[in-house]
């Protein structure tokens, strides 16, 4: 049989395949071509379209082009296996089917946060999709780092904020400090908020103009300012929730997941218990399945 063959996309292949025979490796320009054997320009061409697409990150300090977070999306879909993120859909799904809901598990790619798995409501289908990204820096992706300790926690606060915001360190402390003891936390967000949060979906905000960024970033809270306290989820009395979250961990007992429980509505601080202790319990099951375990110590 007489197969056809196309260049343009071999040159692609050529390209994915250098940068997969060197995980956490990062390569410029210049070198990414002599190792691949193409022109300058003809690699340039190639690497633009593959960041733009995901498939490749840039680092603008460097100029250096790695493998980007869209090929995880990627790779789950052509892969059905049983990574944490697959075992995480099954928990997901029941808690998704008891409170009518979207659910999710995403993770820290790269240099961002990506969604895995999602679970949930069709009608809800807009609102969170496999593959969507968030930049992963302040005052995004606090979730993220709370159950990773005190040294992920900092490198994630020195990092150059999205947008600009405030940071009450005795409060974020508190925040961190009672979110480690109860294994998840509750997060409120305005309307403003929330619609915000949608809108940075996908978005390079480092890429906003210096006064756009000045100007959404005073609608934007102190970090941890929109993180619910014990001492503020009366019992009886209905709060503004957006989402609950918690982490699952692997085996070196390092944060792996987020699993999420959206809410956007009021509940009473008793239901917040409730729907916060059983994500909780299907982070624990992920844990568990994987062979991973807790951390002894948050430093």
């Amino acid at each position: 049989m007489v197969t056809r063959r196309s260049p343009p996309t071999d040159r692609v292949v050529a390209v994915l395949d250098f940068l997969v025979a060197h995980p956490g490796e990062r390569f410029g320009l210049s070198e990414l071509a002599r190792g691949v054997g193409l022109a300058k320009p003809t690699c340039l061409g190639i690497v633009t379209s593959l960041t733009r697409g995901g498939y490749l990150v840039h680092d603008p300090a460097t100029k250096a082009y790695g493998l980007g977070p869209a090929l995880i999306a990627a790779g789950r879909l052509a892969r059905n296996d049983f990574t944490a993120a697959a075992l995480a859909r099954r928990q997901l799904a029941d808690l998704s089917a008891r409170y009518d809901t979207v659910c999710t598990a995403s993770a820290v790619v790269g240099e961002q946060i990506m969604v895995l798995e999602r679970t949930g409501p069709a009608r809800a289908a807009a609102t969170v999709k496999v593959g969507q990204t968030y930049p992963f820096a302040p005052p995004v992706g606090l979730m993220y780092v709370l159950w990773g300790g005190d040294r992920a926690l900092g490198d994630w606060l020195s990092r150059p904020p999205t947008l600009p915001s405030r940071t009450d360190r005795a409060h974020l402390r508190r925040v961190v400090d009672e979110g480690r003891e109860r294994g998840y936390l509750v997060e409120s967000l305005s309307p403003e908020g929330m619609r915000l949060h949608s809108l940075m979906a996908g978005v390079a905000a480092y890429d906003l103009p210096a006064r756009v960024r000045e100007l959404v970033g005073e609608m934007v809270s102190s970090l941890g300012e929109r993180v619910y306290l014990g001492a503020d989820l009366a019992a009886r009395r209905k709060h503004p929730v957006s989402l609950i979250a918690a982490p699952t961990f692997d085996a070196d007992g390092a944060q792996e997941l987020v699993l999420t429980l959206y809410v956007g509505g009021a509940l009473t601080g008793a239901e917040i218990a409730r729907r916060g202790n059983a994500l909780a319990a299907a982070a624990d099951a992920v844990t568990e399945q994987v062979s991973g375990r807790r951390p002894t110590g948050w430093r």
